[in-house]
């Protein structure tokens, strides 16, 4: 159900390794508990962001959330599409629906994340 080669957060959002790059998204699970999302705030390329701090903001019909990075660095790339196509988290959140893409202070930091299957343990708590 989640795809094995994202890492995941207990704040919902899956981080997955390309090269040097760290790309960011909220998992469906999220998407599903938020309903219709109908407004996002992401930073800008070039922001500064710590591991574990808000770096946007996600509103749905039901509720706004603040997203959190599940990894510290660079702002490298950001998603300028999605506002566009907010139906793009329901239909693909592990792919176009990505949010931004980071440049890691510390890689290593993704080893504190979640895999798949413990991520889809924790949710069955739910």
């Amino acid at each position: 159900m989640f795809p094995k080669e994202c890492r995941y957060a207990e704040t919902h959002e899956w981080a997955r390794l390309e090269k040097d790059i760290v790309t960011i998204g909220i998992t469906g699970f999220a998407v599903e508990q938020l309903g219709d999302i109908v407004y996002l705030e992401l930073p800008k390329v070039g922001d500064k962001i710590q591991k574990g701090a808000t770096f946007g903001m996600v509103e749905s019909v039901k509720a706004t959330s603040d997203l959190y990075a599940p990894v510290g660095g660079e702002v490298a790339e950001v998603n300028s599409d999605i506002s566009a196509n907010l139906e793009a988290f329901k239909t693909d959140p592990y792919g176009q629906a990505w949010l931004i893409k980071i440049r890691p202070a510390d890689k290593r930091e993704l080893d504190s994340l979640m895999n798949a299957e413990t991520y889809e343990k924790q949710l069955q708590g739910h």
